[in-house]
């Protein structure tokens, strides 16, 4: 089945959770500075203006009938006449004299008006008769007296001002615009560099998915992406060794079925053909059928074991037990077969019980394990110790063999699922993991030590069992026993 995943919904979710804030912080910070300086350079010429006209403030000290003649004077004395139009009006908002020369015919009824009501200064921002934009102000000028005696008002063309204002946004705008457009080149290739790892660790998941668990990701970066790929890889890696060690144990297993049933079928048929003829070859030939059966039962039985290890049904009917007495039993089974193996099994018992909670099947299962692959991994005049101690509220059981031992990359695997260290020697692969699971419910260790060529030591942990103490009965006062 062909998956196509699509990867538009991080482009989106940038876009609408990143790209489209900063757009719009920036745009709204390009506003306000656009805002901001216009009305500062705005109020500061007309806080130049001002300057430049406070001498007409000088009106104030005259009267009705010296308020033309000093306009006139101060109009023709006036210093800044490059920079401002003033213009003086009377009391009625006529314009009395100008400082360019030039009087308009003009009605400034309307501003003086406005400048009245409000205290005394009234600013306007308009254009002229031909086009050009202003910006003015006019001042009531009112006598010692407080008469109304007439005003001044300056006027300043703005077309410089707003060239300069206008160059001003417009660099802003260009700026905002080439932050956006950083922040856009910026953030694609952020998201594509997401995007397009992404992409590729979702294609190989899909390859390994199919069972291709040789394709690797290339690593080419040290951050969270790259932790990812390294991830992918290694999960790789395990799901090729889990399958190599899956299809090594159906071989395994495989062999270890037919090799018996082999036999059965082999001495089968020569005891059937040997009935009327040789009575010792059928007996013979009935005790390995019976020995090769008994040995598939115990592979099944392994195989069951697993099997409902791994599902959690692994039963325990623990109760208080000799551990001794099932080692005892454990080691005789493999007393007569380390004998014609010639090997040197020894064991000495002791003759204290050493009592554990514990299920003595289970707890049997586990050391026949161990003994077994002791003197199965161990060479013709080798040596294999059993040993039983009991130490501080613990028993430990020690197995220690002179066989070819484990190497050094495969100690920690050994109880693993499948895992066989030695593949050259029968057995499924199971049987310490299942000991090993078996150990751990009797809240137990079990731990291997092993030296290639040297040898091996397995050791099992096992806590002392404890009886519960009986509380004894208290005699009251009046002579009668309680239990407290």
């Amino acid at each position: 089945m062909h998956l196509e995943i699509k990867f538009k919904s991080i482009t989106l979710k940038w876009f609408l959770n990143i790209f489209l804030v900063i757009a719009l912080v920036i745009c709204a910070c390009g506003t306000a500075f656009c805002i901001l300086f216009n009305r500062l350079y705005t109020d500061r010429l007309q806080s130049l203006a001002g300057d430049y006209s406070y001498e007409f403030s000088a009106l104030s000290t005259t009267n009705p009938k010296t308020f033309k003649d000093t306009a006139i004077s101060l109009a023709s004395d006036f210093k800044f006449k490059d920079k401002i139009e003033v213009q003086v009006v009377d009391n009625k908002g006529q314009t009395i004299v100008s400082t360019t020369g030039f009087v308009e015919n003009a009605d400034n009824s309307a501003e003086y008006q406005r400048a009245k009501q409000s205290g005394k200064t009234a600013v306007y921002k308009g254009k002229t008769g031909d086009g050009e934009p202003i910006m003015a102000a006019t001042t009531v000028i009112y006598g010692e007296k407080g008469e109304d005696l007439g005003g001044y008002r300056w006027i300043t063309s703005m077309t410089a001002a707003n060239k300069i204002m206008y160059g001003v946004t417009a660099v802003i705008i260009l700026i905002c615009t080439a932050v956006l457009c950083f922040c856009v080149f910026s953030g694609l290739f952020f998201v594509k560099s997401i995007v397009r790892p992404i992409r590729d660790v979702s294609n190989m998941a899909r390859t390994i998915a199919m069972g291709n668990f040789d394709a690797r990701l290339q690593v080419a970066k040290n951050d969270e992406i790259g932790e990812l790929c390294d991830a992918i890889n290694y999960m790789a890696s395990e799901l090729q060794q889990s399958e190599n060690i899956k299809n090594d144990f159906i071989s395994s297993v495989s062999h270890e079925l037919r090799t018996p049933l082999t036999a059965i079928r082999g001495w089968g048929e020569t005891a059937k053909m040997s009935l009327d003829s040789d009575i010792d070859l059928v007996k013979r030939g009935l005790d390995v059928v019976l020995s090769e059966a008994d040995r598939l039962s115990g592979l099944v039985e392994e195989l069951l074991d697993f099997s409902r290890m791994q599902t959690g049904r692994l039963i325990m009917v623990s109760g208080p037990m000799n551990v001794v007495q099932i080692l005892s039993e454990s080691f005789d089974m493999y007393a007569e077969l380390a004998k014609k193996q010639e090997i040197d099994l020894v064991y000495t018992k002791p003759n204290d019980e050493f009592i554990v909670m514990g299920d003595p099947n289970r707890l049997k299962q586990v050391f026949i394990n161990i003994i077994d692959n002791a003197v199965k991994y161990t060479e013709k005049g080798g040596q294999v110790l059993v040993d039983i101690t009991k130490e501080e509220g613990c028993v430990r059981v020690t197995v220690t063999d002179t066989g070819v031992g484990i190497p050094a990359q495969d100690i920690d695997r050994v109880k693993e699922k499948f895992y066989k260290a030695n593949k050259t020697v029968r057995g499924s692969g199971i049987g310490l993991a299942v000991a090993d699971e078996i150990i751990k419910q009797h809240s137990g260790l079990l731990f291997i030590e092993s030296t290639e060529n040297v040898g091996t030591t397995v050791t099992v942990v096992l806590p002392l069992y404890q009886p519960e103490e009986t509380a004894e009965p208290e005699i009251t006062e009046e002579g009668q026993e309680t239990n407290g």
